[in-house]
């Protein structure tokens, strides 16, 4: 799987979700798009641990020790 954006790969795996709950696909295909979504999914987890590694960097003080800030939401 060629490397995919956090965006594109999570709109991906909700597609896959919406098709497999609708229960109406053939047992191979729904084999497929589960393979495919799990694969997603760990792409997605691996996206969001690196995100936070970044996040844990930018956040330590010049001692390196890590400084708590709250995480603001967009509105």
């Amino acid at each position: 799987m060629a490397e995919k954006k956090f965006e594109t790969a999570l709109a991906r795996l909700e597609e896959i979700v919406s098709q497999l709950e609708q229960g109406d696909l053939p047992l191979e295909q729904s084999l497929k798009l589960f393979e495919e979504g799990v694969k997603l999914a760990r792409l997605c987890t691996v996206r969001l641990e690196e995100a936070e590694r970044k996040v844990e960097q930018l956040l330590k003080d010049k001692a390196g020790k890590l400084m708590k800030a709250p995480f603001e939401e967009e509105e």
